[in-house]
């Protein structure tokens, strides 16, 4: 599996949790990059994907038997590039950083994908564990990666998505280090979310997921654990790219790991008590 070096911006100032979505947007197609995570505070991001009219049944199939790493949220018409979950947004130009695969290799990192938009893209946008960080947060529950100015680390695990059509691959993990007496809140907060990864799919040792070592993770950044600290995984919107990586479609367009899309829709919305 390749692995590329993402680039551990620290996004912009300490005002960013209070831009709106439409501001923080405005910002990223005039180029400025970077981890979205603690980004326009109380509002939904996404995992964005985009692929070829004839592998869209694929990847719909596989995000409805994979419902945990890839929640589906909305799903554009071919040659869109708009979204109900954003008015005005052009999922073009209004990410960071997206990725542009072809043949399941990586080929360019941009900030925007105009130059390969193409008629027949579908686009899937995809739930994000950044969404419910901040209900984590109001539970008292510390953010690591944010405290540390990194981006959230992803883990690719051994455990394998069930196949759809030609689509098939690991899933991969976020990990938040959570003291103890924080744990149940974490597991309670995140499991009334489930359109955006819901509860954790493993807590502690990390062996149990396949990951070898917590200070090289797969995309993102390396956290630093407190000494009590209990590693805590949750599903990854990133699962679709290493399905990318490993069914090698002829072309698709990704988020950079860490660098969402952020939309108008609060995140109350999908908290489901």
């Amino acid at each position: 599996m390749n692995r590329t070096e993402d680039r551990p911006l620290t996004l912009v100032d300490e005002h960013a949790h209070a831009w709106s979505p439409k501001s923080a947007r405005a910002r990223f197609r005039t180029g400025l990059t970077g981890p979205t995570a603690g980004v326009a505070a109380g509002h939904t991001q996404a995992n964005l994907i985009s692929v070829p009219a004839d592998w869209a049944y694929d990847m719909l199939l596989f995000c409805q038997r994979n419902p945990k790493p890839c929640p589906v949220l909305d799903v554009t018409d071919a040659g869109s590039w708009t979204t109900v979950l954003a008015e005005g947004a052009d999922l073009r130009t209004d990410l960071p950083r997206y990725r542009v695969w072809r043949d399941g290799e990586l080929v360019e990192e941009p900030t925007d994908v105009l130059a390969h938009w193409r008629e027949d893209l579908v686009t899937f946008l995809i739930g994000c564990s950044f969404t419910f960080e901040w209900a984590l947060a109001e539970a008292g529950v510390p953010i690591r990666h944010i405290e540390q100015g990194r981006n959230v680390p992803m883990y690719v695990t051994g455990r394998q998505c069930r196949p759809a059509g030609r689509l098939h691959g690991p899933m991969v993990v976020s990990m938040r280090p959570v003291p103890p007496e924080h744990l149940a809140a974490a597991i309670r907060e995140s499991s009334l979310l489930p359109a955006v990864h819901g509860s954790p799919v493993h807590c502690g040792d990390p062996s149990g997921l396949g990951i070898d070592d917590l200070g090289r993770p797969d995309f993102g950044d390396p956290v630093e654990l407190q000494p009590d600290d209990i590693p805590v995984f949750w599903a990854c919107g990133v699962t679709p790219q290493a399905a990318v990586m490993a069914s090698r479609p002829p072309f698709a367009i990704t988020h950079a790991p860490g660098q969402m899309f952020l939309t108008d829709t609060r995140d109350e919305q999908y908290r489901v008590a």
